[in-house]
């Protein structure tokens, strides 16, 4: 998914509001992240670990924080939620409205920044967050906040800084202090997500890891077999349990 866009909440300016703030950008969104074979791998995974983890999802009020281009909360509308899609990026909205008529389903989707939802306290069953905590300005607030909007469940994901996802976010972020325009994500350890949640009044009650190699090593093999092959074997010895990420984490009250 993308950042959560849109006006900054203090003021400066940030990568993740202006990066998205672009037609070019947002329609060229979906053929970037999730081409080829490696990418629509992702997508059938994300959408498999999503209705694992809210079901039944028949029925269910979901807030798609971040929705980007809406494919999270189109998969979930598909399977019988009520979804609410929200990003303060107006061009990433256009493009997940266009998609989910495409799809023939019903989505609303709305202006909203990942800092402070337009959503009252508890207003939804479960929020997910997906590819947004990592860009974040103020991390903690964003996870403050899916909390606050949920009365059950949050699902979200971040890059583990024990994974080879650390040392590419540290070549980005110095790249960054030298003026260079780049996406500089952090990574975060699995207690700091933990003492986040719980000082909100969550418990973790699942984690899954995606992959122990880095995707973008994925994509540039563009096989989806050797992807699988490779993963499936660093997972038998227990690589994954250690390195894998993205995480994806599943909290509740």
């Amino acid at each position: 998914m993308n950042s959560t866009g849109g006006p900054n909440p203090d003021g400066r300016d940030h990568y993740s509001y202006t990066h998205y703030a672009d037609q070019t950008v947002a329609e060229g969104f979906d053929a970037l992240r999730f081409s080829g074979d490696v990418g629509r791998y992702l997508l059938e995974q994300q959408a498999s670990l999503l209705a694992a983890m809210l079901a039944p999802l028949s029925g269910r009020h979901i807030a798609d924080v971040g929705t980007g281009t809406g494919r999270a909360a189109i998969g979930l509308a598909r399977l019988g939620a009520d979804v609410v899609g929200l990003d303060a990026s107006v061009e990433m909205l256009g493009v997940a409205r266009t998609r989910a008529a495409e799809a023939g389903v019903s989505v609303r989707f709305s202006v909203g920044d990942a800092h402070a939802l337009p959503l009252a306290d508890r207003e939804v069953d479960a929020a997910v967050c997906l590819r947004v905590l990592m860009h974040a300005i103020d991390w903690p607030r964003c996870i403050a906040e899916l909390c606050r909007v949920s009365k059950w469940r949050v699902v979200f994901d971040f890059p583990s800084a024990s994974s080879a996802a650390a040392l590419e976010s540290m070549v980005r972020r110095a790249r960054l202090r030298r003026g260079h325009k780049v996406e500089a994500y952090r990574v975060f350890s699995e207690r700091e997500i933990t003492q986040a949640l719980a000082a909100q009044g969550f418990r973790v009650v699942d984690v899954r890891r995606q992959f122990v190699m880095p995707i973008a090593l994925h994509k540039a093999v563009g096989h989806f077999g050797t992807t699988r092959r490779i993963e499936r074997g660093l997972e038998a010895i227990g690589a994954l349990r250690l390195f894998g990420s993205p995480v994806t984490v599943v909290a509740e009250r």
